[in-house]
This record gives C-alpha cells, sequence and structure tokens, in this order.
C-alpha cells in the first residue's frame, strides 16, 4: 500500500548541477564586485584566502559531495544539492539586486 503513494525521485541531472556551479561562481563574483557579503560563514571564510581560490574550493567540495553521492547510489542527493544551488543563486541575484539598488541611493 505504501508504495503506491512513493513518488520516483526525479532524475538526477549532472548537467543541471555544472550549470549551477557556473552560476553560482559568476552571481557570487559579481556580488562581490558590487559590495555584497558572502552570506555563508564557511565559504566567506575561505574567501578571505582569495575570491578565486575560495570558489574552487567550494565548488571542488560540491563535486566531491556529488561524486560520493553517484558512487554510494545516492541520486537523491544530487537532486538536493541542484534544488540547493538554485536557492543559492536565486538568493545571490537578489542580494545583486539590493545592493545596486542600495548604491544608488
Amino acid at each position: 500500500m505504501l508504495a503506491a503513494f512513493r513518488k520516483e525521485a526525479p532524475t538526477p541531472s549532472l548537467l543541471v548541477f555544472i550549470a549551477l556551479q557556473l552560476l553560482d561562481v559568476l552571481s557570487t563574483i559579481v556580488g562581490i564586485r558590487l559590495g555584497a557579503s558572502e552570506a555563508s560563514i564557511f565559504v566567506g571564510r575561505i574567501l578571505n584566502y582569495g575570491p578565486m581560490e575560495g570558489l574552487l574550493v567550494s565548488k571542488l567540495m560540491a563535486v566531491l559531495l556529488v561524486a560520493a553521492a553517484l558512487k554510494f547510489h545516492r541520486p537523491r542527493l544530487v537532486v538536493f544539492l541542484n534544488y540547493w544551488f538554485a536557492a543559492v543563486v536565486s538568493w545571490n541575484l537578489v542580494m545583486i539586486v539590493i545592493t545596486e539598488l542600495g548604491a544608488h541611493r
């Protein structure tokens, strides 16, 4: 009976994951250049070593997490990460808009 109510998990998309990582890097760089600050404490601390170095380390960690999820047959984790990074990119875009609106006052 429970199996009838169980939804199939969406197929994890590595193409979406890669696109979201690129969008995250681009939106983070634009936001930092406009004066926005990093919301993540962890990423903020590694950005102290340099924006590009910090972003590379954080992206490497994301790739390793997805690789581990696929190796251990956890496709739902990849789907979750895609949703998470879509939210992160959206947050970055909102912060860019807010920073730009504040700069024009």
